[in-house]
C-alpha cells in the first residue's frame, strides 16, 4: 500500500526525462510536423498549394506572380503547426494505492509525467486532472519546458482516495474542457460499472482517446490458495472466502476476459491501448508508447 509521502519522483527518474525526449524525437523524426499541420487561409511559415480565387477571400494573399504568368487569380494556402492540447487524466482511487514497493498510482504519476514532459519540450499545451468518485482536480494549462517542476509537484500531491466512478469523473471533465485534444487516461479502470460508459462519454465529445491500462501482476494472478477475509480496498467490503486451484482458475479466466473485451471495445472505436503492469519500467512503456504511434508529441 501506497504511504502518502512517498515521492514518485527521485533523482534517477529526473535523469531519464532528457532521455524519454531525445528518443521520442528520434522515433518521430520527419512524422509529427504531417500529423500536426492544417491548411488554412493566413500567415504562417510555409507555403502549401493554390486555390482558385472566389468573392470575398482576403486579396493579400493572391499569388500576382501566378497571375502575371497564367492569367488567373489564385489563393495562396499556407500550413499552419497547430497546438496540440494533451489532456492526462490520472486515476486517483484507493484501487491505485495497490502495490508493495511500486503501487500503481506511483507508476502512473511516473508514466504521466514523463508523457507530459514530451509534450511541454515540443510546447504543447498541456493539462493534468486527478480523479475520483469524489470529483476531480486540476492543474490548469501549461505550456513549456520548463513547467515540468509545476507537473511534478501537482503529480507528488496526489493521494488515492476514495472509489472509481469514471462516468462521473469524465462527464465533470467534459463539462470543464472546451477545446478538444488528446485525452491519456491513465487507470487501473477498475469501475464496479465497467469502463464502457466512462470512455463512452469521452469519445461522444470527439477527444483522441489513449488508455494506458495499469495492473499489478497480482491482481492477473494471485497466490491465493486457502481461507481468507478478503477486504475490498475501496468500499471496505469484508467477504469471506475460501479459494481453491479452480477458484483461481475461474478468476484468472474472468480478469483476462475483462481486459479482451476492453481491447476489442477500443479496437472497434479506433481508441490507442496500451497495457502494462507495474513490474516493467516505466520507460520501456514509454518507448513502446512512442513506437505504437498512438501519442503524438
Amino acid at each position: 500500500m501506497m504511504n502518502d509521502t512517498q515521492s514518485a519522483f527521485d533523482s534517477e527518474f529526473l535523469k531519464k526525462l532528457e532521455y524519454l525526449y531525445i528518443v521520442s524525437k528520434k522515433i518521430f523524426a520527419g512524422r509529427i510536423k504531417a500529423e500536426r499541420r492544417s491548411t488554412r487561409r493566413g500567415v504562417s511559415v510555409e507555403f502549401a498549394d493554390y486555390r482558385n480565387y472566389t468573392p470575398g477571400d482576403d486579396f493579400r494573399y493572391i499569388d500576382w506572380n501566378a497571375f502575371a504568368r497564367l492569367d488567373e487569380l489564385l489563393l495562396k494556402l499556407y500550413e499552419e503547426r497547430e497546438d496540440l492540447h494533451i489532456y492526462f487524466l490520472v486515476d486517483a482511487s484507493q484501487s491505485m494505492t495497490y502495490g508493495g514497493e511500486l503501487p500503481k498510482l506511483i507508476y502512473a504519476k511516473r508514466v504521466a509525467a514523463a508523457l507530459a514532459y514530451i509534450g511541454l519540450s515540443n510546447l504543447d499545451r498541456i493539462s493534468i486532472t486527478s480523479f475520483n468518485n469524489t470529483g476531480v482536480n486540476r492543474l490548469p494549462t501549461e505550456r513549456g519546458k520548463g513547467k515540468i517542476f509545476t507537473v511534478l509537484d501537482f503529480l507528488d500531491q496526489i493521494n488515492g482516495t476514495g472509489e472509481t466512478d469514471l462516468e462521473n469523473a469524465f462527464h465533470n471533465f467534459v463539462h470543464t474542457t472546451k477545446r478538444r485534444g488528446l485525452v491519456v487516461l491513465i487507470s487501473d479502470l477498475f469501475d464496479p460499472s465497467g469502463f464502457t460508459q466512462g470512455l463512452n462519454v469521452l469519445k461522444f465529445q470527439k477527444h483522441e482517446l489513449f488508455v494506458i491500462h495499469i495492473i499489478d501482476q497480482k491482481e492477473a494472478a494471485p497466490d491465493l490458495l486457502g481461507d481468507y477475509h478478503l477486504v475490498d480496498v475501496e468500499t471496505d467490503e469484508l467477504r469471506q472466502v475460501t479459494i481453491n486451484e479452480n477458484h483461481l482458475k475461474r478468476y484468472q479466466a474472468l480478469f483476462q476476459q475483462y481486459c479482451d473485451d476492453m481491447d476489442l471495445y477500443c479496437t472497434q472505436r479506433e481508441i490507442s491501448l496500451v497495457r502494462t503492469t507495474t513490474e516493467s519500467p516505466f520507460e520501456e512503456l514509454i518507448l513502446r508508447i512512442f513506437r505504437m504511434g498512438g501519442f503524438v508529441s
